[in-house]
């Protein structure tokens, strides 16, 4: 479906529209740009740290046979996604560039796809409205299992009914699809997840390396949360009140902003004066710094807190023990596997299997 899509669009597109050659240099849009070099490091740092929190691409992560399996589909998908998002990122040139946008009157430029759209025949609308919403029920009913599976394995480990589960997420639709009404900019509540995302994913990731078997659940929140609070601290500090520190936190501004805000450049301390480029951290670019400071400084303090603990009770102070090899007996709870787990904990190299939160 999507291929079909692309051919058919891309042909259309190719014969009824029409490039004004004088509008590509008036455009100014293949002239470098502040936004451009930005977007550079700021969205595949949102996309990818985003995509951690998309249940749908881990069904289909652990679904592979192999690794090697793994690595082969990821780098089709890889491919074939690129290419499509360079045609569909390439119609909002093609809109200005035909004089489609920004059209009169003038149209946000996140439109710019449905007004070269309208340059087509109806034909062509129609079958390329009908194979889009076709897509993104698709995707809603991937993001709807994920979720079912989500919930009735990881929070209630398969002990509730699988309908109750469905119902909450339906119900966990509804409020959604309001805000996505309500919300006067989509794009806003994308960059809030991204932003969290960007905070939170790298004290994660840590914890999956199997060196970094001493990183705990302690630090992923700290590092979170401490994400979010710097990209707090650097709009203060940017934009000189605690009001619009909050409210970058938010990206009401969004991308698009005349300045560095997105990006974390402090610019000026006074906005009407002369701006001065100087390094600072700050929203995407101070989130993931600021998470990773904050998960190391909330690792120091919980080893710190277990060390003066082990000296106080004279215990042996264990937080550096490498647990033991996860084996098959681990999967299917066998009881020599309970019995060996005591052996190797008995030894005081190992901790057991079971995971810790500090």
């Amino acid at each position: 479906m999507v291929a079909g899509l692309i051919v058919i669009a891309v042909i259309a597109v190719g014969a009824e529209t029409h490039i004004d050659r004088s509008l590509i240099d008036s455009s100014g849009f293949l002239n470098s740009s502040l936004l451009g070099w930005q977007l550079i490091y700021i969205l595949p740092v949102a996309i990818l740290t985003n995509d951690f929190f998309i249940s749908g691409f881990w069904m289909r992560t652990f679904a592979s046979k192999t690794d090697k399996d793994l690595v082969i589909g990821t780098t089709i998908a890889t491919v074939a996604v690129t290419c499509i998002l360079t045609l569909v990122g390439a119609t909002g040139l093609l809109a200005a560039w035909t004089g489609a946008w920004p059209g009169d009157p003038p149209q946000d430029g996140s439109v710019a796809l449905f007004l070269l759209l309208g340059q087509l025949p109806a034909w062509v609308v129609g079958i390329v409205l009908v194979m889009t919403i076709s897509l993104s029920t698709a995707a809603l009913d991937s993001l709807q299992s994920a979720m079912v599976s989500t919930g009735s394995n990881d929070l209630f480990r398969n002990k509730l009914n699988i309908w109750f589960i469905r119902l909450a997420v339906v119900l966990v639709i509804i409020p959604a699809v309001v805000v996505a009404l309500k919300s006067p900019d989509i794009l806003q509540i994308y960059l809030i997840s991204d932003l969290v995302s960007a905070s939170s994913i790298p004290v994660l990731v840590i914890g999956l390396n199997d060196h970094c078997y001493w990183w705990r659940g302690f630090e992923v929140v700290a590092g979170g949360l401490g994400g979010m609070l710097t990209v707090f601290i650097f709009g203060t500090i940017y934009f000189g009140n605690a009001q619009d520190g909050a409210n970058l936190m938010l990206l009401e501004s969004g991308l698009y902003a005349e300045d560095w805000s997105a990006f974390g450049i402090i610019c000026s301390e006074n906005r009407q004066k002369e701006r001065y480029a100087d390094l600072s951290p700050g929203a995407f670019l101070a989130a993931p710094i600021g998470g990773l400071l904050w998960g190391f400084g909330a690792f120091a303090l919980r080893i710190l807190c277990l060390w003066v603990t082990a000296k106080v009770k004279g215990r042996r102070f264990d937080a550096f023990d490498r647990p033991r090899p996860l084996e098959a007996a681990d999967y299917i709870g066998r009881q020599d596997s309970l019995d060996e787990d005591q052996q190797h904990f008995a030894n005081g190299k190992t901790s057991s299997l079971k995971g810790r939160f500090f």
